[in-house]
């Protein structure tokens, strides 16, 4: 029997099986628990795709100590490369979203250009790949659960 206090839960949800894509624009609406440009607990919003690494994963937002973080991983081993936004991304609602174009992914909050990756690091996939978010706990963000993470819409122009 698991104790209700020593852990919390968390929720997914997958296109996994129904939709998936490659290239395009995704952008989603959320809002985030926080306090100013704290970013609680593990918000999460990837593309992944069936076979992790050697088809990658797209971070559009995780709430990593604290910040708001994108990444790609890739092959041949995962390693990601990004960064963290600086600005506040707690408190309301805010747009995250990503470009992903042959050999480059550029990342959007809010509108804004927050950074890109491109082949020079890392081999940007040209496989499908379908939507997950998430919103969890994890030894490497500020948890301060229980939170409410809600996320209003997700929108995929494709390429």
């Amino acid at each position: 029997m698991r104790r209700r206090d020593a852990a919390y839960d968390g929720a997914a949800v997958t296109t996994n099986g129904k939709f998936e894509f490659t290239y395009g624009f995704t952008e989603v609406r959320a809002w985030l628990a926080g306090n100013g440009s704290t970013v609680y607990d593990w918000p999460q919003i990837w593309l992944d795709g069936q076979n992790w690494p050697t088809d990658g994963e797209i971070d559009i937002l995780e709430g990593l100590g604290g910040g708001a973080c994108y990444h790609w991983h890739g092959p041949p081993d995962g390693t990601g490369y990004g960064g963290c936004a600086s600005g506040t991304f707690t408190g309301g609602w805010h747009t995250f979203g990503m470009d992903w174009e042959p050999g480059s992914v550029t990342y959007y909050y809010d509108g804004n250009e927050v950074g890109s990756v491109t082949n020079a690091t890392s081999l940007i996939t040209s496989d499908p790949m379908y939507l997950i978010l998430i919103a969890s706990t994890s030894a490497e963000s500020v948890n301060q659960a229980p939170v409410t993470e809600r996320f209003s819409y997700v929108r995929v122009w494709q390429h």
